[in-house]
């Protein structure tokens, strides 16, 4: 059985300016499939509803997904053979209940005097409604014998599987060509998701967080370091989920002062069975750091 946990901190960069987090977190454990979601508002101030739009974007991942999941059976019957297809559809669903929520909630709360003074008219007219509330999006999904993810904008999504391997699924990048941020509020975003589908090995967890937990680390090794870790305690995560978000504190606090998410799902009954194959990859990778350390100590 699968479970979950998620959490967001916000960047010491908005608690000194006084502005929101921007972040948004979840997790689902629903009827075939479990879920983790992370999404990452924009900070620029034609974003101005971006929280928002991140909540929103957690939101409607999770509904559009479950809604997939309606008939387990009939989604496991077709989805091996179809998943690109799928997938594809899954996104473009879910950049529909996106708009769909940030247009309702616009028309339920008109722009304010006060988010308006920061424009002048003319640039105030240019910005699309969408735009208010830009947004990235991660999320991993576990199924029957298979796990899938999709990603608009930065951020990170790491696998760790029964033999102790992590692995990052889809490469981190920070923009699209040209520097052309991929958002939810671009009006080509359904064209514009990344994805990745894997049947042939056995999951234990899935994690996805926003860009403020990759770049808070020295390196990709340490950052994967870190899932193997998290993973490697998820047998107390009653003690340990509150210490996974002192740490993150911690790291938007003497790192990159970004808001950081991290959500995740792993296999409750597999953690156990496994864990020696675990705690033995912990260690196996302490021993790699120092090599690795020495190595450029030597250069």
């Amino acid at each position: 059985m699968f479970k979950g946990f998620n959490n967001s901190v916000m960047g010491q960069t908005h608690v000194r300016s006084g502005i929101v987090c921007q972040d948004s977190s979840a997790y689902k454990v629903g009827n075939g499939f479990a879920a983790a979601v992370v999404a990452d508002g924009h900070g620029s101030k034609k974003h101005f509803r971006s929280n928002i739009g991140s909540k929103a974007a957690v939101e409607a991942a999770i509904e559009t997904i479950e809604k997939f999941y309606e008939d387990p059976e009939e989604f496991e019957k077709n989805f091996p053979k179809n998943h690109k297809s799928i997938i594809a559809n899954i996104e473009k669903q879910l950049i529909s209940a996106w708009n769909v929520k940030v247009n309702e909630h616009y028309k339920a709360n008109p722009v304010t005097a006060k988010e308006r003074e920061k424009f002048t008219d003319e640039e105030f007219e240019a910005i699309p409604i969408e735009s208010y509330y830009g947004t990235t999006l991660i999320a991993a999904v576990a199924g029957n014998g298979y796990i899938f993810g999709f990603q608009i904008g930065d951020g990170s999504l790491v696998a760790v599987f029964d033999d102790g391997e992590t692995k990052m699924l889809m490469d981190y990048e920070e923009s699209n060509p040209a520097n052309i941020t991929a958002s939810m509020c671009n009006a080509n975003a359904a064209s514009m998701f990344d994805s990745f589908y894997v049947s042939n090995k056995q999951v234990l967890a899935l994690y996805v967080s926003t860009d403020g937990l990759y770049t808070s680390f020295g390196s990709e090794y340490d950052f994967l370091d870190y899932h193997t870790i998290i993973t490697s305690q998820l047998v107390n995560i009653a003690s340990f989920e509150a210490a996974v978000k002192n740490n993150m504190a911690k790291r938007t606090h003497y790192g990159t002062e970004d808001d950081i998410s991290l959500s995740c799902v792993y296999d409750e009954d597999l953690v156990p069975k496994v864990i020696d194959a675990i705690n033995n990859k912990v260690e196996e990778n302490r021993r790699i750091a120092k090599e690795r350390k020495a190595r450029l100590l030597n250069k």
